[in-house]
């Protein structure tokens, strides 16, 4: 089985401490030969993912959609687009997961629809049908400029001027997507009733995109500059003029803490069912903490805290420190790599041996207290593709291209061999698998007992072993600049976890007494009494006296 023993914890809150893999379904396996990844592929690799040890994939959005932000702008909420195959192959997804053990959690994109979808192409049309107000709509200042300064997350304003209605509509993202009006009842229960249609179906739970961004200041005032000298903490790029201004008016307004009430109401129909929320903000762990803590609202959240540049052991602490000031009952879910960022591999690793590096942050990041999400082809290693301008198709990677290059390199097709393709499709891909993939395929790593697909399970399994690790108490412990230490405590089990994510040996005093070294993670660190010395790119993982 995927999930824990009974005996361990009760089943309906599996997620808690839970190992969740992503699944882009664009670039996991195309079972069709048109280069595409979709359900069907994915369905005939679900032994593959149970076989990592995780409890439940993600998958990214499979639904009806123009395609212009690649299925993150949906214009049929309640059906499978066809690129993707059909409904029927969805249950049949969930039915092969659901036998393996596997839980599986699906994007829900409600913040925003294509302009495609039937409520905008009737909302835009007058401003006196019934969905009128289902949309953000505004009339411009009286120069014809936009309302306000809020800026589009994909480049320019966050407003685009409609004809018929002689108002401009709101959109976070790209101008075909326009903003769900939150502050309308009727709205807000549709969405909900567009959750309730796949939990119907069976599905274990969500991740929500965007899930502070569902209200809107209703006065439209602007946002103010960040301070010159201040931090950005929104996890976009530093040249894009987006993290140029604090979102204090168009995004993360009080009102959707009543909204995320709701939402957990509804999950609560469902039992065994889950919420993690994705969060983008000026000030994230204390919205993650706002968002998850007391029981009423999303059952754990994410943060682009470890999903940004910063990666040494001193950051990850500090990220960890103030996370457990703020948190209180509040739970997290912690990823170093997904879909909107450069992986982890490169982004961290940049520099460190490629091999040994991501086994360490890997281990690191299946031992902190709260869930986790894995992101395909993390457990490989895989680096960031280097895709050339010419097959670039990220829309956000054209528009503030060459500064940034967009979402691509971390989208590339998962390489199952190493053959022309990868393994992944019979003809050529919709993004190009780079030749540095193909050498650390699946069929590479499959019987290498050093690889890193091979650390990962066996770390996933010596967690599975220890309660501790799933969902104890974490407390930080001070084990010198250079390292990462903390203990995990559960009942009568105390844990020292101590990491080096650097290429040269550290030794440390433990701050705590040992009963023992623990085996079956697969690092082999040096202790002596009371001495650890930890070589390039180790892990400890040690018994605390009782």
């Amino acid at each position: 089985m995927s999930t824990l023993d009974s005996t361990m914890q009760d089943n309906t809150l599996w997620w808690r401490g839970g190992v969740i893999y992503q699944i882009y379904p664009r670039s996991f396996m195309d079972s069709r030969g048109d280069g595409i990844g979709d359900l069907n592929g994915i369905t005939e690799k679900l032994d593959y993912v149970a076989s990592l040890n995780v409890d439940g994939i993600w998958l990214s959005p499979f639904f009806t959609s123009p395609m212009l932000d690649f299925g993150y702008d949906i214009s049929d909420y309640c059906d499978v687009d066809p690129m993707f195959g059909t409904l029927e192959d969805f249950k049949a997804l969930l039915a092969k997961a659901h036998s393996l053990g596997l839980k599986v959690m699906i994007d829900q994109v409600i913040s925003h629809t294509s302009d495609q979808h039937a409520w905008f192409q009737e909302s835009r049309q007058n401003r006196n049908n019934p969905k009128a107000d289902w949309f953000v709509w505004a009339d411009p200042k009286p120069d014809g400029t936009p309302p306000n300064n809020w800026l589009s997350i994909f480049g320019g304003p966050a407003w685009t001027f409609d004809s018929r209605r002689q108002q401009y509509y709101m959109h976070n993202f790209l101008t075909s997507q326009p903003d769900v009006n939150f502050h309308n009842p009727e709205a807000r229960q549709a969405q909900l009733d567009n959750m309730r249609f796949w939990l119907d179906l069976g599905v274990d739970g969500f991740r929500l995109d965007t899930v502070n961004f569902y209200f809107h200041d209703t006065e439209l005032r602007d946002n103010p500059p960040v301070p010159k000298g201040e931090a950005k903490t929104l996890g976009a790029p530093d040249s894009n003029p987006y993290t140029w201004q604090r979102h204090v008016y168009d995004l993360s307004r009080p009102e959707n803490l009543e909204f995320l009430k709701d939402l957990r109401a509804l999950m609560n129909e469902y039992p065994g069912t889950t919420t993690v929320g994705e969060i983008g903000d000026d000030n994230p762990l204390e919205r993650m903490a706002e968002y998850t803590a007391g029981g009423d609202k999303l059952h754990m959240a994410y943060t682009f805290d470890l999903l940004n540049t910063p990666h040494s052991a001193r950051y990850i602490h500090e990220v960890l420190e103030r996370f457990q000031r703020l948190a209180g009952d509040a739970w997290p879910c912690w990823a170093t790599s997904n879909h909107d960022v450069v992986r982890s591999a490169t982004r961290w690793g940049a520099g460190e041996d490629p091999t040994a590096y991501p086994k360490v942050a890997l281990a690191m990041l299946c031992s902190l207290r709260g869930s986790v999400c894995l992101y395909q082809g993390e457990e490989l290693g895989l680096p960031e593709a280097d895709v050339p301008f010419e097959r670039i198709q990220d829309p956000y990677g054209k528009v503030l291209w060459p500064e940034f290059k967009g979402r691509d390199g971390c989208r590339t097709p998962m390489p199952w061999n190493g053959s022309e393709h990868g393994g992944f499709s019979s003809v050529e891909p919709w993004l190009p698998i780079e030749a540095s993939h193909r050498d650390m395929a699946v069929s590479r790593q499959q019987d290498d007992a050093n690889s890193t697909l091979n650390a990962l399970r066996n770390m996933l399994a010596f967690r599975r072993q220890h309660p501790a690790l799933f969902d104890g108490d974490l407390t930080l412990v001070d084990v010198g600049e250079t390292l990462l230490g903390f203990s995990r405590q559960k009942g009568d089990e105390t844990l020292l976890c101590v990491f080096n994510l650097t290429a040269e040996a550290q030794t440390v005093n433990l701050p705590l007494a040992i009963e023992c070294d623990l085996q079956g993670h697969g690092f082999t660190p040096q202790r002596d009494g009371d001495s650890l010395t930890l070589p390039g790119y180790q892990a400890a993982f040690m018994r605390v006296v009782s």
